[in-house]
């Protein structure tokens, strides 16, 4: 029953994704933005499938089994950093695909201004390419994990699977084709967190009795900070808190979630689209935190199994195999959401920034997908086995890269293609050494790589090198 229920739906999200072909247009602008005619709610349920990744149903939910009550500032910070940047960049974006007609993250961002910064999109496109690369890794990673766990596969098995499935519909219909799985999938996942969590508490014995159980855990387990913040006291809070709001200003360099509000089918209704994205992203973050108090409860022992497949584990031991077999698909659907979505990002990268084609060719920009799915695979298979880390890391050099220029772009102001490289590598390079460092646990390193790209604009405007 098990096998029979995850493999049922498994078919289901490929055959949604198949028939997403009927609608093709047969031009690189369905295949990467879908002729812009998205329907507001497609949209933002989209979207939020493609951010609720293997970085939420697994990542986070490890993260919360760990730190207990504190992961709650990743909830708020996530949330309230991105709204905050999207009632200033969302419509802007939707107006500036419109007018530039670019057809990738790069080629809007370089021609914002009537300008074509050949250079800049140069980079903007690698820099997507190996960090959203290594983002749609630790999406097969996370499918992985979750059939090592109920059926004994190998690790590489469940990547393969992803990987030959997503390749496939994307193969079919593009991002129609991602957008329409997104939207299955975007139940499945909410439905199967919401039964696990519920049964879970209910087993415990209700909220009062999870609580009760959590605080048996340890008084770290429910403090509001991490006890080993090195700035005690309220500067280390407002700083750790700092962290995670740029961690959801971050949102300012994923291009594959940005996608979907640049191709909403028209300017004012992005408004709407926005609406069901943040609704729904409340519900699926509380969820996940719920469900990793829930592991904690209900899996002590953490000598014993890896904390990033309490997901799975939790429901081998609390539901009938059918749900299993649901919570399983729900997991693998968000992986697959977002690992879709980064690869058909990576894919614009190369064929309309890196190597932009001289002649439209629909066949070179498949080919590109193939590629780039046979290298986020190898690095799922070969490359870190921490699902939150590999998430992280590439969620931050991609907001520190892109987030400044994104954003000042918004507030019209104009950056000379010089700066605008140095802000890019001064953001990312920062970023990184931040996490080298082992910074990132007090502040998350998307702050200081935001920070220091708008630095280096400002500092660009006081000497007068505007280039």
């Amino acid at each position: 029953m098990l096998s029979a229920s995850f493999i049922f739906f498994l078919v289901l999200f490929l055959a949604i994704g198949l028939l997403s072909t009927l609608k093709s247009r047969g031009s690189n602008k369905d295949y990467l933005l879908a002729d812009t005619d998205i329907k507001p709610w497609l949209a933002g349920l989209s979207a939020i499938a493609t951010s609720n990744s293997g970085f939420m149903f697994v990542g986070m939910i490890g993260y919360t089994y760990f730190y207990g009550l504190s992961s709650i500032w990743l909830m708020f910070g996530y949330i309230f950093g991105d709204y905050i940047v999207s009632t200033v960049t969302h419509k802007k974006l939707r107006v500036m695909t419109e007018k530039t007609g670019a057809l990738s993250f790069g080629g809007i961002i370089s021609k914002w201004f009537g300008t074509d910064y050949r250079r800049l999109r140069f980079w903007i496109g690698l820099i997507t390419l190996l960090f959203l690369g290594a983002y749609a890794a630790a999406q097969f990673q996370a499918g992985s994990k979750a059939l090592h766990v109920l059926f004994g596969w190998d690790y590489s098995t469940g990547a393969v699977i992803g990987a030959v499935m997503v390749f496939s519909y994307c193969l079919a219909g593009g991002i129609r084709a991602s957008i329409w799985t997104d939207i299955a999938q975007s139940f499945v996942m909410l439905t199967a967190m919401l039964v696990l969590c519920v049964k879970g508490i209910a087993v415990i014995g209700g909220f009062k009795a999870l609580w009760l159980a959590m605080k048996t855990a340890g008084p770290q387990y429910v403090s509001l900070f991490p006890p080993d913040l090195k700035i005690p006291g309220l500067p280390g809070y407002t700083i750790f808190i700092i962290g995670w709001i740029f961690g959801g200003i971050g949102i300012l360099g994923q291009p594959h979630i940005l996608v979907r509000f640049m191709i909403v089918d028209t300017v004012e209704n992005v408004r709407k689209a926005r609406l069901y994205y943040y609704s729904w992203y409340t519900v699926f973050f509380g969820l996940t935190i719920f469900t990793g108090f829930v592991a904690k409860i209900l899996l002590p022992d953490v000598d014993r199994f890896d904390p990033e497949l309490a997901l799975p584990l939790l429901s081998t031991q609390m539901l009938p195999s059918i749900f299993v077999g649901l919570v399983l698909a729900g997991l693998f659907a968000a992986t697959m959401s977002t690992a879709d979505s980064q690869i058909l990002s990576c894919t614009a990268a190369i064929t309309r920034d890196i190597l932009p084609q001289k002649k439209e060719s629909l066949f070179l920009t498949k080919l590109s997908t193939l590629i780039v799915t046979l290298i986020a695979l190898i690095i799922a298979i070969f490359g870190v086995k921490s699902v939150f880390v590999l998430a992280v890391i590439s969620w931050s050099a991609l907001g520190s890269a892109f987030g400044p220029l994104l954003f000042l772009h918004a507030l019209n102001r104009k950056i000379g293609e010089k700066t605008a490289v140095v802000m890019m590598v001064g953001g990312l390079a920062v970023s990184l050494t931040w996490r080298y460092l082992g910074l990132s646990h007090q502040m998350m390193e998307l702050a200081p790589g935001v920070m220091t790209g708008i630095a280096i604009y400002f500092m660009s405007r006081f000497t007068g090198f505007r280039k």
